[in-house]
């Protein structure tokens, strides 16, 4: 059994088991209980009470956080020569096609967000054995398949994401970092469950929004009522 740090043991003793905060409170706590020397991601983790293995249960969604992720998202525009200055000016990392591709069938994959054209998916759709696990492959019900390539990237260097409940029920993602004010931390988190919200499937019977814990990197989780994000 791995051995509790004296910080980690400080941090446990903040947190009160038993008790669902208020995700004012949790923002606030979040931030105390962290002690990286660097600043750290805030996570955030819905557990849903629906079954991912059934198709009509799935929830997937995009998310536009009003204060962003405070993360340097890495773009790669994969489109067509008369797209390429309209990729640059948007502000993407990397424009190209077909030498981008031989890369990414090599492995690299040093980018966290892909955005392409309906044209080239016929092209992009070869490299799914690689894109696919590291969840990379671009997809129009996310806004990453598109003839707008300003917008998308826009959008995605201010802060959208997309998210997608996983095989236990559960949807994770990055609400901010630890240097974000509690106000901020507590507006992202009810934009974020907010969306999830009017997610909710059809066939998704009983409680939907079973729990919601907020954490930073390496930090216990806090318990959030989620009364108080919906409020």
């Amino acid at each position: 059994m791995a051995k509790l740090t004296k910080n980690k043991k400080l941090a446990l003793a903040k947190i009160d088991a038993t008790k669902q905060y208020a995700i004012e409170e949790a923002a606030a706590l979040v931030k105390e209980i962290t002690t990286t020397k660097f600043d750290a991601s805030v996570d955030i983790d819905v557990r849903l009470g629906v079954d991912p293995r059934k198709a009509n249960q799935m929830v997937r969604g995009v998310v536009t956080l009003p204060n962003g992720t405070g993360k340097e998202t890495r773009v790669l525009v994969l489109c067509t020569p008369d797209k390429e200055e309209e990729a640059r000016n948007a502000g993407a990392d990397h424009v190209g096609l077909d030498d981008y591709i031989e890369k990414i069938k090599g492995g690299w994959t040093d980018i966290d967000v892909i955005i392409t054209m309906p044209s080239i998916m016929a092209k992009v759709g070869q490299l799914g054995r690689v894109l696919g696990p590291r969840g990379l492959m671009p997809n129009p019900k996310s806004g990453t398949v598109t003839m707008d390539i300003a917008k998308a990237v826009n959008e995605v260097k201010a802060g959208k994401i997309d998210f997608k409940v996983d095989k236990f029920g559960i949807v994770h993602s990055t609400v901010g970092k630890v240097s974000f004010t509690p106000e901020k931390l507590t507006e992202n988190v009810r934009e974020f469950v907010n969306v999830i919200h009017k997610l909710k499937p059809s066939a998704a019977k009983g409680t939907y929004i079973k729990s919601i814990y907020l954490s930073s990197t390496m930090s216990p989780g806090i318990r959030i009522d989620a009364k108080s994000v919906e409020a």
